[in-house]
């Protein structure tokens, strides 16, 4: 067979020019008034080399269609023009998840349908069109489901690990959708064009092929060739991963030959039907048993001079001088790959199999004994089980024997029974495939009964081979002969007795006895089966004579692989229920009907199943319950957290939110779903049964009665699989709004209690360990969790949204999947603490993951012999196991018997109160082990475990007391929830006053009072303020603000986009005072209700104290006399706590003296505090300390100038100390911090709330103080009237929090705190015109705040003018237009401008690419009280016009450049400023002012460079940047803006930016730009290719520089610090220009710095253009 070859050509222009108005004519097929292609996918741009070297071969009947590239001759890239080298169209098509395989290829076939009727506009492209399927789709399942009179080639299997081929999780691929193939020597050229064949934009475009092989398919040969190769990009591709597989299709076509895209698309349809032959049959029929038949028949042979490779497409881009170190990822030596390139060319490397001849096996066998184990264990490994748990034992010797000489049976041995059949049923979990235990005849199967019974309970296939005496020994006294028939009762599946082997008895009996048994413990419903085998003497290979003829009608099954006896099941259809059934019908108008529904997702054991489960989440949208052994519970999410949250409602938390009467009476749904098994959590069951009647659907494929409420009246029996794929055919409606806002606020606020319950808790607490562990785990691993307590916190407090940071597929697209699951098991068939470790060993031998195991001490001890089987480490991972050691049964303790039973008798017969030494345990076993006792050490050393290479124990030290107290400390219930309907809000500030207004007409007041300092100045206060009244306008209030545990913080992330630490604590603090006053005022209520309301009856009749106590606070200046009779005066007032400001003189002793008198004055009953601000040494405080000691002094405010002084001060001295500056300087974890100061000696901490943060991270702080028996003082930071009335009335809303805590934790509610608010007698006067009165209250005597006052005040509050200095409601943006001329080109720039006209500073801002003006107007309102900002459109963004001057009729349209815009802004300059202007450009906007800065020095003043490049000097670089953004520019002409920005914003440059939570606003308002062929033009004629490199011109710059990159902007951190370095190096000669440049490095932002986090940015810009 020959091929014509015929040059390689395609639709891109020959020349570098880029000409818009040609564009179209040469792209399109057919004239369209709107591009055709209607996907909504990432798109990318594929690199098809342009040498006419590289052939285009016709393809052969009996092979697909497809492009196939060739060459011959070198290929040197420098010299090569890379624009036709670009495939204008490559994209990538993710469609929706698909239950199954056969559905995933129907979802394809469905889009090629529609592909058909709407082609792509381009004559030269690659289509991949890919789905996420369930991970039952195995590679080497599908690629032995091939048949072996297939047409279509290549069909490949390729695994880079060195895994049993029954569990590889790797590729398969078959056709070709472009071929790259060579029979010369391989050079570095051809290895740069193969490269450039691959360079695109994205990493889904693999090639696969042969190093070292010249394929001739004309000859049909395949020989050794050193330098020669074979690489293709498959047609139909399966790629498998942890948890997900994908299967994707290829379509390349090019319509300038034959191989057209109607020619393609079918070659790919008849592919996919190809592909697609004997779907079913690839999950129970491809066992690696059948593998000698396999490669037998398609004639595959082991080379291993082969290599096959792995290509993924590189990224050109920054690559520089590289280009030509290009390297394919080889396959290792040590993995696998299986290749058919022709029905008569075949090849493998690494596939290793034992083939045996059964019949000379049989032949060999020294007795009948021997040859019917030798069959038992045959006719295992051909039914897929191979794996056998040995128990030692001389009567099932035959067995034992058998088993392990058999090539392909893993052998794991073990003295203990029990242990071992504990752990045959982990690895029935983990493969649901049953595995082998052999054991002795007498007790030695007794000891099988537990296991037996958990298999049965919890359907684990298991096959048990019991040896046993003959028949005729029995009942006659023998040694360890008892009755072992129906040994284990109803708790197996199947039980037969074999004779004793006899060659009278046809030997097929044997095999078909095991078929049968396999058969019922691997079918619905799973579980154990028993094949009792009495053997004779001798039980060794003693020689004894036996008759062949035994072996009579075996010829057939001795000649292949495959089991005796088949056993087919016949579905009609691939589901077994039919959604037209009558029956289902009705289920279905149940759930249609719904309006208050829940989703219960019990145990799951199979991964297609928790991919199913996802789906029915995905699709109901109902709130879920999900078990902590559905796997539902650990979720990494794999997009935006926020997306994902709204989508999906799981109420991790109801276990506790049940413990409120509230809630139980609120849960009532109407209709529950419930797929899995059991539910661990009692509360929930007994939510359920009270739910009764209601409509309570339940699927479960085992036919088994599942229901001891008898609430279930829907009983659907069927696998969740089946049951997902009827529900997904069905349109559902929403639910109540009101029940699912209700239930998501619920979850959330218990969410946050407990989370902080946790970490206030600075000691190791059980629940904090099962937090952490679970934090740990990736999607990769898998837990397995033991019973009693270690099950119950697990499902109490285990819950994990953490965002997937594994390389599970790359990052740079979406398999539109919300998250994955982890794989969570345990054994709760009958829920014993027997042999969990064992069952956890043989779990990880059969899910094939790094298992970690959670199992409590008594568990453990009571399965120290599973230590044995764990050293044995066969065919596993490592594990880890994590032991909670409280020394007992604690589970007991919170149950009622620990209330009525005495102590000694709870430890010795409940308890079981023990100090076994489990490290010696595990020395023993020559286990690795390692002893927790703080919540860092748990930390390292779950990460030590996860780089280990062997398995370890992590015991943590717990106490039995410790864990009840934790328990029985009650969450706080759900407050009422503050509902605020779309209220918008309008901001005005007056001052540092901030006045928040709901659209109702609700106005909250709060005040921003800084104390000066470098972090926290008067001038970025301001700008703050002035950000957000621009950016909260119109945005919607959130009723969950009131909670407060995070709240805040999630609202101002999700609602105004930046991170909530950004903001100065002041601002903070005055903007939540102001929203929480707008909700109380719109409520007509206080402050203290919204944020601590009345919810139950018990509440509902307490009598709440109406005022609080306040400190008064005197500086010490004076003498002791004198200040002792201010203290005195004090006290007459009625103030009963005084603090004292001390440090203030040069020795301690004189600050002593006045405490002294002080006391003296005013008596023993009045409490003192002293507040040295930090002001003293060491030594100086421990002298005044020891002289204070008499004076009984309530605390000490920081005595000491450091915070790490201040215990080893109170140890010291014996005087009790309080917290201030310490707090105020917490870096990082503010719950970490304050675990270092848990200690008894310090009694209280002292919060401002204005310096803390606001009242979200104030009440976070005395909530830790108050759950550790500390005292929460509030201070004020010389607020006005109006800031004190929110303190006082917080104030009160903690005092009352307090004597909750003390009340559940039984403690006294110790004396009232009196609150640091007496600055208010330091103010002259207030800015409110009704000053707020805190006065001697007259029933107590003492100086009381009211709340009832503060209120009023608040209600009433008016400003009094004379102490307003200006007033700030927002400012409006002045647009115009400005046309401006030069050479070639005449603009209208679009301006917007803020900020006064008469200002000296002038900042000219410079967007990026695809961005406007308008991007920056935060930024510049934010700091247009310090500089005039102007913000323009650049040409061929926005509204910005750009016209061409032609001089010469026909001339080409010149290109816009760097020098033409920059001439155009300086002209711009002129027209609105006299003097130099400041620029701040971002990305396209910060190479313009680079060029400007150090072109154009003398017009410009500085510039900030945000994420800029000084463009690339390598030229091999800039063609292909060139090639690459000409082809972008006609593929946004082509297929529109719309399309285009799904590819841009696909890059892993905006890994970041995808992440914040109006990504997609942002996204839709680039869709503003007015025309697209001139965004276009600016695209490709701005190309960083085409525009002049600055690196040599930086060595000579001459303007300051602010060089600004983003924290995760790895490729611009790096130019950034490059461009630094060069300009240094030019500087380092001229003293003038010292420190010109200046590198910041901003935090929590990737690329788009002035998006991703603005405020830090608006600082940075304020203070460059300050210091010019």
């Amino acid at each position: 067979m020959t091929a014509n070859p015929l040059p390689l050509t395609t639709s891109s222009p020959t020349s570098t020019n880029f000409h818009l108005p040609n564009i179209r004519r040469s792209l399109l097929r057919k004239p369209h008034s709107s591009p055709p292609f209607r996907f909504p996918s990432k798109m990318h741009f594929l690199s098809l080399s342009p040498n006419p070297n590289f052939k285009l071969l016709s393809s052969l009947p009996q092979f697909s269609h497809v492009v196939r590239l060739t060459n011959s001759d070198d290929f040197s890239t420098e010299n090569n023009d890379f624009s036709d080298s670009i495939l204008d169209f490559c994209v990538t098509r993710t469609l929706s998840p698909a239950l199954t395989l056969q559905r995933g290829i129907e979802k394809i076939k469905e889009a090629l349908e529609n592909l058909k009727s709407e082609p792509p506009c381009f004559n030269l492209g690659i289509l991949r069109i890919q789905v996420a399927v369930p991970p039952s789709a195995k590679a080497l399942n599908l690629f032995w489901a091939q048949d072996e009179n297939s047409l279509l080639f290549p069909q490949f299997y390729l695994s880079r690990k060195e895994i049993s081929l029954d569990c590889t999780r790797e590729v398969f691929g078959i056709g070709a959708a472009v071929e790259f193939m060579t029979s010369s020597s391989c050079s570095s050229g051809e290895w740069k064009s193969f490269k450039r064949c691959l360079s695109v934009d994205s990493p889904l475009i693999i090639a696969y092929g042969l190093l070292g092989a010249h394929f001739n398919r004309e000859s049909s040969l395949l020989k050794h060739e050193s330098g020669a190769f074979y690489c293709f990009i498959p047609q139909i591709e399966l790629v498998e991963c942890d948890g997900i597989s994908l299967l994707a299709a290829t379509l390349a076509w090019n319509d300038c030959t034959f191989q057209t895209f109607e020619h393609m698309i079918c070659s790919l349809e008849s592919s996919l039907l190809q592909a697609s032959y004997r779907i079913g049959y690839t999950r129970n029929k491809c066992k690696k048993t059948c593998m000698a038949s396999m490669l037998k028949k398609f004639g595959i042979k082991d080379d291993a001079n082969i290599q096959m490779v792995r290509i993924d497409a590189p990224l050109l881009d920054g690559m520089g001088t590289g280009l030509g170190h290009f390297e394919p990822e080889v396959a290792s030596c040590s993995s696998q790959f299986l290749i058919r390139l022709m029905p008569t060319i075949a090849v493998s490397c690494n596939v290793h199999y034992h083939t045996t001849e059964i019949y000379s096996t049989m032949q060999s066998c020294c007795n009948i004994n021997a040859v019917w184990a030798s069959l038992i264990i045959e006719e295992c490994t051909r039914l897929g089980i191979t794996y056998f748990c040995v128990a030692p034992g001389s009567r099932s010797s035959p067995l034992a024997i058998a088993a392990c000489s058999h090539p392909l049976a893993t052998c794991i041995a073990c003295f203990d029974e029990r242990s071992l059949a504990f752990h045959a049923v982990g690895y029935g979990r983990g493969s649901r495939r049953p595995a082998v235990v052999i054991t002795s005849s007498g007790t030695a199967v007794s000891n099988l009964l537990p296991a037996v019974v958990e298999a049965s309970q919890d359907f684990v296939p298991l096959l048990v081979l019991t040896a046993d005496r003959p028949p005729e020994l029995q009942d006659t006294g023998a040694n360890q002969a008892i009755n072992q028939v129906n040994h284990f009762g109803s708790f197996v599946r199947f039980f037969f007795s074999l004779p004793p082997p006899t060659d009278h008895i046809l030997a097929r009996m044997v095999l078909t006895t095991v078929d049968s048994a396999v058969h019922l413990a691997s079918s619905s419903p799973y579980g154990p089966v028993h094949i009792n085998c009495p053997f004779r003497e001798p039980l060794e290979n003693s020689p004894r004579n036996w008759m062949t003829g035994c072996l009579k009608g075996l010829e057939a099954w001795m000649s292949n692989a495959k089991p005796f006896t088949s056993y087919i099941q016949v579905h009609h259809s691939s589901v077994h229920i039919n959604s037209c059934d009558d029956q289902m019908a009705e289920v279905i108008k149940i759930i249609q009907g719904a309006s208050k529904g829940l989703l219960l997702v019990g145990a799951i054991h199979e991964e297609d199943e928790r991919w199913a489960a996802t789906l029915l989440c995905q699709h109901l949208s109902w709130p879920v319950i999900a078990d902590i052994l559905s796997g539902l519970r650990m979720r990494n999410f794999l997009g935006s957290f926020t997306d994902i949250a709204e989508k999906f409602l799981f109420l991790d938390h109801l276990d506790n939110a049940l413990l409120s009467d509230s809630v139980r009476a609120f849960m009532q749904p109407d209709v529950i779903i419930q797929v899995g098994s059991k539910v661990t959590s009692k509360r929930v069951y007994q939510m359920l049964e009270d739910c009764f009647p209601c409509s309570y659907i339940m699927v479960e494929e085992h036919p088994h009665r599942h229901d001891p409420a008898h609430i279930v009246t829907h009983r659907i029996q069927c696998s969740v699989i089946q049951f997902v794929n009827c529900l997904l055919k069905a349109q559902l409606p929403e639910l109540s709004s009101n029940w699912t806002g209700l239930l998501r606020t619920l979850n959330l606020v218990v969410s946050r209690e407990i989370s902080s319950q946790i970490c206030y808790e600075s000691s190791l607490t059980e629940p904090h360990v099962v937090r952490a562990i679970l934090e740990s785990l990736s999607p990769e691993a898998a837990l397995f969790i033991g019973n009693s307590m270690v099950i119950r916190d697990a499902d109490m407090y285990g819950c994990n949204w953490v965002k997937c940071t594994h390389n599970i597929l790359p990052s740079q697209f979406s398999l539109k999947l919300p998250f994955q699951s982890i794989w969570v098991t345990g054994n709760r068939g009958a829920s014993g603490i027997d042999g969990l470790l064992s069952t956890s060993v043989g779990f990880a031998v059969g899910c094939n993951k790094r298992v970690l195991c959670m199992i409590g001490d008594i568990s453990f001890l009571h399965d120290t012999n599973g230590l044995a089987i764990l050293n044995q480490r066969i065919k596993r991972k490592p594990m880890t196991v994590i032991v909670i050691n409280n020394h007992g049964g604690a589970i007991f303790s919170l149950l009622p018997v620990a209330d009525k039973t005495a102590r000694g008798l709870l430890d010795k017969f409940f308890y079981t109160s023990h100090s076994i030494s489990i490290r010696e345990l595990c020395m023993a076993h020559s286990v690795k082990h390692f002893c927790i006792q703080t919540k860092v050490q748990l930390q390292d050393a779950l990460l030590a475990c996860q780089s280990e290479d062997s398995d370890c124990v992590i015991e943590v030290e717990s106490s039995i007391d410790a864990n009840a107290l934790f328990h029985r400390v009650p969450l706080c219930a759900p407050p009422t929830f503050v509902s605020v309907n779309g209220g918008s809000v309008t901001c005005y500030r007056e001052g540092f006053i901030l006045a928040l207004t709901f659209e109702d007409g609700s106005v909250g007041y709060g005040e921003v009072a800084p104390l000066e300092s470098d972090e926290e100045s008067l001038s970025i206060v301001e700008d703050q303020l002035r950000f957000l009244v621009h950016v909260i306008e119109g945005v919607k209030i959130s009723y969950l603000l009131p909670l407060l545990s995070g709240s805040f913080s999630s609202w101002i992330w999700s609602n105004l986009g930046i991170h909530a630490h950004s903001l100065s604590p002041s601002v903070r603090c005055g903007f939540e005072m102001a929203v929480l006053n707008a909700i109380a005022a719109m409520k007509d209520t206080n402050l203290v209700n919204v944020i601590y309301p009345l919810m139950d009856k018990e509440r509902e009749n307490s009598e709440r104290s109406s005022t609080i106590r306040i400190c008064a606070l005197v500086d010490s200046v004076g003498g002791p006399a004198e200040i002792a009779s201010i203290a005195s005066d004090l006290v007459d007032e009625g103030f009963t706590t005084i603090k004292l400001k001390v440090a203030r003189r040069l020795d301690p002793v004189e600050d002593a003296a006045v405490v002294k008198e002080v006391r003296k004055k005013v008596g023993s009953q009045i409490e003192l505090r002293v507040d040295a601000n930090r002001k003293w040494s060491y030594d100086e405080a421990v002298q005044f300390a020891f002289l204070v000691k008499p004076c009984k002094l309530q605390y000490i405010e920081e005595p000491v100038q450091s915070g790490d002084d201040i215990i080893r001060f109170s140890e010291e001295t014996g005087l009790p100390v309080a917290l201030d500056e310490t707090i105020d300087n917490f870096q990082g974890n503010l719950l970490e911090s304050l675990g270092k100061f848990a200690h008894t000696s310090v009694v209280a901490v002292v919060i401002k709330p204005s310096v803390v943060g606001g009242f979200e991270t104030a009440a976070m702080i005395a909530k830790w103080a108050q759950q550790k028996g500390k005292m929460a003082v509030i201070s004020s930071a010389y607020e006005t009237g109006l800031g004190l009335c929110s303190y006082i009335q917080f104030s009160h809303f903690l005092d009352l929090q307090n004597a909750e805590i003390c009340k559940a934790t039984n403690k006294e509610n110790g004396r009232h705190v009196a609150h640091g608010l007496g600055t208010y007698q330091w103010l002259k006067e207030d800015v409110m015109s009704e000053p707020l009165r805190i006065y001697r209250h007259l029933n107590s005597g003492m100086v009381e705040a009211s709340i009832e006052d503060a209120h009023r005040v608040l209600q009433n509050f008016q400003l009094r003018q004379n102490t307003i200095c200006r007033s700030y409601g927002g400012e409006q943006i002045q647009t115009y237009q400005l046309a401006v001329k030069c050479k070639h080109f005449s603009f209208t720039f679009k301006v917007q401008e803020v900020g006064r006209k008469t200002h000296d500073n002038v900042v000219l801002f410079l967007h990026g690419f695809l961005g406007t003006g308008r991007d920056w107007i935060p930024i510049m309102k934010a700091i247009s009280g310090a500089a005039r900002c102007i913000a323009v459109d650049l040409p061929g963004h926005g509204e910005s016009k750009v016209q061409v001057n032609h001089t010469v009729e026909g001339e080409q349209d010149p290109r816009l450049s760097l020098h033409v815009i920059a001439d155009a802004l300086c002209e711009l300059i002129k027209l609105t400023t006299h003097g130099k202007v400041a620029l701040v450009g971002y990305s396209m906007g910060a190479r313009i002012a680079l060029y400007m800065s150090l072109r154009l020095s003398n017009k410009i003043e500085g510039s900030v460079i945000i994420s800029g490049s000084p463009g690339l000097i390598n030229a091999v670089a800039r063609k292909i940047r060139i090639a690459k953004d000409d082809s972008r520019a006609r593929f946004l002409v082509a297929c529109g803006l719309q399309h285009f920005l799904d590819t841009w914003y696909s890059g892993e440059l905006w890994d970041s930016l995808r992440g914040h939570p109006h990504f997609d606003q942002i996204v839709a308002a680039r869709m503003g730009h007015g025309d697209v062929q001139a965004l276009a033009k600016a695209l490709s004629d701005l190309s960083v290719g085409r525009q002049p490199s600055l690196w040599e011109d930086l060595k000579q710059c001459k303007t300051p520089l602010l060089l600004i990159v983003g924290e995760k902007d790895q490729k611009f951190k790096k130019i950034a610090s490059d461009m630094c370095n060069a300009i240094e190096y030019g500087s380092n000669h001229r003293d003038d220009l010292q420190g010109i440049v200046k590198v910041v490095v901003m935090p929590d932002c990737g690329h788009a710095i002035h998006i991703e986090n603005p405020l830090p940015l608006i600082r940075a810009i304020r203070q460059f253009v300050k210091n010019m």
